[in-house]
């Protein structure tokens, strides 16, 4: 097995500091922010819930994925089997979590946006007690395709070996029968074609409300009626622009992964996956403070606190 040394580069690891400080700072600022409004406001938008479970979850990943790291960057080879398989385990469990969440802001970003006369109108009355509901579905159907991973990571041996994959300094991936990899690449295509799937669904829908809207409002004889956007299209375009860029991210995953198994587990290509690992996080929180005009208000007015 090809061990990596582009680790241990200087440029490598001021990099991943760079990325992962941002993913604590935006994430921590996002989270306190809607802590703030859960205390403070008697009702909160329906994506604030989800968003704020999406920047804790960014949170934890980033823990885990620090620890990973900490493993490939810094020090060579003292986990045991046990320790890769729970530690890689439990990062494709909050990263499963960040999918859902992120599938589940996308819809209901699109009941939000629908119009009294559509069937989703329906649906925004639904308590956020449902919603958790829906998420803890979707992580289950999500998690209960990874399973195989208890079966296929182990601690790396001392003897090399080309069909071992690397995942860290101390665990790589055993290569598993034939059919068991059929059988999971089938479910885990299934799964992903899924979710992606209703992602895509539910942002081409919001995309043909908010064009039907301009349309509409192209008609109206005040020009400054109709260049005015409400807070439900703000938002539906942030929500569109996060989508979007974690759609793209994943299929750009899943083609950088296929191409390891295909060129020989190139070091480097591992190297673009774990700078890609971070990227969603780092970028969806910087997203949702800009574009929300409420989070700007709260950095100032706790700026104007302490200074």
């Amino acid at each position: 097995m090809i061990k990596n040394k582009l680790y241990h580069n200087v440029a490598v690891r001021s990099t991943l500091l760079c990325e992962q400080t941002i993913v604590s700072l935006a994430n921590a600022l996002l989270l306190t922010f809607h802590i703030f409004i859960f205390l403070h406001e008697h009702r909160p938008k329906p994506t604030d819930l989800p968003i704020s479970l999406l920047a804790l979850t960014h949170l934890a990943m980033l823990i885990i994925m620090m620890l990973i790291d900490t493993d490939t960057v810094f020090w060579e080879g003292f986990w045991d089997d046990s320790t890769c398989k729970w530690l890689v385990y439990l990062y494709r469990l909050v990263r499963g979590l960040t999918v859902c969440i992120t599938c589940l802001l996308s819809v209901l970003q699109a009941v939000t946006l629908s119009p009294r006369s559509s069937c989703l109108a329906k649906l925004k009355r639904t308590s956020p007690r449902h919603y958790l509901c829906s998420l803890l579905a979707l992580w289950v159907l999500y998690m209960s395709v990874s399973s195989h991973i208890f079966m296929s990571i182990i601690a790396t041996p001392n003897l090399t070996s080309d069909s071992l994959i690397y995942v860290t300094e101390s665990c790589s991936v055993l290569p598993i029968s034939y059919t068991l990899r059929q059988v999971f690449s089938t479910l885990l295509t299934v799964r992903e074609f899924f979710l992606m799937g209703l992602m895509f669904v539910s942002n081409g829908y919001m995309v043909t409300v908010l064009c039907r809207h301009k349309r509409q409002t192209q008609h109206l004889h005040s020009s400054s009626l109709a260049l005015k956007t409400s807070p439900e299209q703000r938002a539906t375009r942030t929500i569109l622009l996060l989508t979007t860029f974690f759609m793209v991210m994943s299929i750009l995953d899943y083609g950088i992964s296929a191409s390891r198994i295909m060129w020989n587990n190139d070091p480097a290509l591992y190297l673009v996956q774990m700078l890609m690992g971070h990227s969603y996080a780092a970028l969806s929180p910087l997203v949702l403070i800009t574009t929300d005009k409420r989070v700007i208000i709260f950095v100032r007015a706790m700026c104007r606190v302490r200074f």
